[in-house]
C-alpha cells in the first residue's frame, strides 16, 4: 500500500503542475480571482455529485470537528490563487519548486512539534539538507 501511496502522490504532483499551467493561462483571459472561483465552483459541483452518489461520511458532523480542521478550504483558496498569480510571472517549474519548498519546510515544522494531530518527528540534518538542495534547485532553474 505504501508504494501505491507514493504513486498517487506523484500523480497528484503531476496534476498540480498541469493545473498550475492551465489556470495560469486561464487567469490571463478571465482574471486571476475569477479563475480561482471557476476552479472551486466546478470542483464543488463535481465533488457534490461524487458525495451524493458515493459519500459514506457525515458532513453534518463538520460542526463537531475541531475548528482548526476546517481551515482547509481557506488554505486551498490561498494555495490556488497564489499559483494562478505566480505562474504567468515565473513559470510553472519555478512556481511548483517554490510550492514544494514551502511544503517541505512547513511539514517539517508541523511534524517537529506534532501540531495538528501529526506524529512528532524531529528535524534532522538530512531533512535540512533536502530543503537546502531544493532551494539550490530553485536558484539553478531560475
Amino acid at each position: 500500500m505504501r508504494y501505491i501511496a507514493y504513486i498517487l502522490a506523484l500523480l497528484a504532483g503531476s496534476a498540480l503542475s498541469f493545473e498550475g499551467a492551465i489556470y495560469g493561462e486561464l487567469g490571463k483571459t478571465i482574471g486571476q480571482l475569477e479563475t480561482s472561483f471557476y476552479n472551486f465552483f466546478v470542483g464543488s459541483i463535481i465533488m457534490g455529485l461524487l458525495w451524493v452518489f458515493f459519500g459514506k461520511g457525515k458532513l453534518s458532523y463538520t460542526v463537531e470537528a475541531p475548528k482548526w480542521s476546517i481551515l482547509g478550504g481557506l488554505l486551498g483558496v490561498v494555495y490556488l490563487t497564489s499559483i494562478v498569480i505566480s505562474v504567468p510571472f515565473v513559470g510553472v517549474g519555478i512556481t511548483m519548486v517554490a510550492v514544494i519548498i514551502g511544503q517541505l519546510v512547513m511539514s517539517m515544522v508541523i511534524e517537529h512539534y506534532g501540531w495538528l494531530g501529526s506524529k512528532k518527528t524531529r528535524i534532522n540534518k538530512e531533512k535540512v539538507f533536502a530543503v537546502i538542495s531544493m532551494i539550490i534547485a530553485l536558484v539553478l532553474i531560475n
